[in-house]
Parts: structure tokens; sequence; C-alpha cells
């Protein structure tokens, strides 16, 4: 079956459809031929609540859902709200899974984190290697609340036949991310330190950690293709990792953010900042055999897209405020 028949007669909830990682999805959806794709907004449907919950599912009588909605953010993010991190990721996803079974929703597709991992992994992370120690201090409360929804999919589909999938993309980034010093992701906040340093003559941007941390990034849109792909040609009780298989240091990453862009001040390393997990890769094999996905995006070409976008949006911001 083509893609276009595949969706056109499909009701889809996707939560979390207005972000960064849902607009990308909504749009490869609609791409796909899917009409009836329905994004639940924080300001009408607080996921947290039962009720909220109900409303969503009878407004959009969905088939499938795809749970993208979370509380995210950085290692400052993670440090500061251990707690919030925990409660807010995990209500959601287990009252909305529980919701959605007890509604005969067909498919569940959760989308979870690499903060699922634990801290000492193997590089390159194996599906296997989940539950072999605890994450990394600094984001565990959020990596394990996402890690339950596997749990809580694979007892539902062992107890009811509840057709519920799980995937592990690593670190998002594209245009549109989150630029907000408070919340972040590394990126990001590096792009936005020498935009600032830059614009205010600075010879100089600090950065935490000593740089040695490695780190595996998804182009956003290679991440929402991964996911559409699963959706359609996965229904399997294992969780699947999407990525790319490549790793960069975080001292690889501030040098090439310089350098693309060309600011010529120093870097200098705060050492008494966290460096976070002490590496991270994926292997991506599961997908590539399960659903056909590879990612296709040039880690540097990614880059340059992401910068270019936001020196649009930071001169259309600046033009207001002058």
């Amino acid at each position: 079956m083509d893609s276009v028949n595949l969706w056109s007669p499909k009701s889809v909830l996707v939560t979390g459809g207005a972000g960064f990682l849902g607009s990308h999805v909504v749009r490869k959806l609609r791409e796909r031929g899917a009409t009836r794709v329905f994004v639940p907004r924080s300001a009408e449907f607080d996921l947290r609540e039962n009720r909220a919950i109900r409303r969503a599912l009878d407004w959009a009588t969905p088939e499938v859902v795809i749970h993208l909605a979370a509380v995210v953010g950085g290692i400052g993010a993670n440090r500061e709200n251990p707690g919030r991190f925990f409660y807010d990721n995990a209500i959601m996803g287990i009252q909305l899974m529980e919701q959605a079974r007890l509604a005969g929703i067909r498919k569940f597709v959760t989308v979870g984190t690499v903060c699922a991992y634990p801290k000492y992994t193997q590089v390159p992370f194996r599906e296997e290697d989940l539950w072999d120690g605890y994450p990394e201090e600094t984001n565990a409360p959020y990596g394990l609340a996402k890690k339950m929804l596997l749990v809580q999919g694979q007892a539902y589909r062992d107890q009811y036949g509840f057709n519920s999938i799980y995937l592990l993309p690593v670190n998002l980034y594209g245009p549109a991310d989150n630029f907000d010093p408070r919340s972040s992701h590394v990126i990001p906040a590096l792009i936005r330190k020498v935009f600032e340093a830059r614009e205010q003559g600075d010879d100089h941007i600090d950065v935490w950690g000593t740089g040695a941390a490695s780190r595996e990034f998804l182009y956003v849109e290679d991440a929402a293709e991964g996911i559409v792909l699963a959706t359609e040609r996965y229904d399997g009780r294992e969780p699947v990792n999407l990525g790319t298989g490549r790793e960069v240091t975080i001292r690889q990453l501030v040098e090439t953010i310089v350098r693309l862009c060309d600011f010529g001040g120093e870097i200098r390393w705060d050492a008494s900042k966290p460096d976070g997990q002490p590496r991270r890769m994926l292997d991506t094999s599961r997908a590539r055999e399960l659903f056909g996905f590879e990612a296709k995006t040039d880690f540097e070409d990614g880059l340059r897209r992401t910068i270019d976008w936001y020196a649009r949006t930071r001169e259309r911001e600046l033009a207001r405020v002058a």
C-alpha cells in the first residue's frame, strides 16, 4: 500500500505536534496524504490531567497516537527541575497510554530519549544495553520517566495486545529549535552564545565542561522521517534507536560552530561545570533493518542551516526591538 492510501483514511493525534520536532512530524504526515492530523495545544489540553486527555481523544477520535510532548531542557534545566521533569513527563505518558488503551487506539508511538541509557554505556549504544546501569545523574529523572513508558508499553502489549512501539532518538538540532538560554540544549545554546559574543565585541566565550564528552546529533527533519517510517512499518515490542551512528566531541562541536559563525574569539572551558554523559553514540542498525531508516543530513550542512535560520530570526527580532 502506498503512503497516501495508508494515511488518508486515518485520524492521527500528535502530542507536541506544534513543537520543534512535532511540527516536522505533522508536515511529513500531511505530505504522505494524512488529512486528519490533530494537535492538542497545552493551553487547551493539559496532558497531565486525565480529563484533558479524554477530551483530546474524544475530539480527535484517532486510530494512531504519536506521543512527542515532553518537558525538556539542557543540563542546567535538568539540574534545576528534576522533580518537575520526572513528574510531568511520567504522568503525561502513563495517563495518555492508559486512556488510549481504553479508547481502543490501534497504535501508540512513544518517542523516548537517549537520556534513558546508562551513564557508562559502551559505545555504540545498543538497545540491549538499556537496562545495564543508571542514567547520567543530571538528566536521570527525565530519562527514567520516559523509560517507564517503554515498560508500560511492553506490559500493555503482553496483557492487552496493545500495539505500542518505543523509539529512542539522540540529541536533535535544526532550524526553529529552542534558543532560550534557560532551557535550550547544547547546539542552540552555543549558537546563541557565539552570536551574542560577536555582537557585543567580546574576545571570548565561556563553555561548560572540558569539551571531552562526545555526543551524536540528529537533524530534526531526519528524526521526523524516522518516526513516520516507524509508525508506518514497525509493530514490534523492542525499543529502536534513531540516530546517525556518528560521534562528535563537544570540543569539535564548539570549534565548528565558532568557525561557521565567523567568531574569532577564544574558547574558555569551565571545567567546574559538568560534562554530562561521557560519550553518546547509537547503534542504528535496528532502525535500518526493521523499517529502512537512515539519516540523510550531513552534520555540518545541518549546522549551517540551523545557524542561517537563527541569524535571520535574530535579525528580525533585533529590528523589532530597535
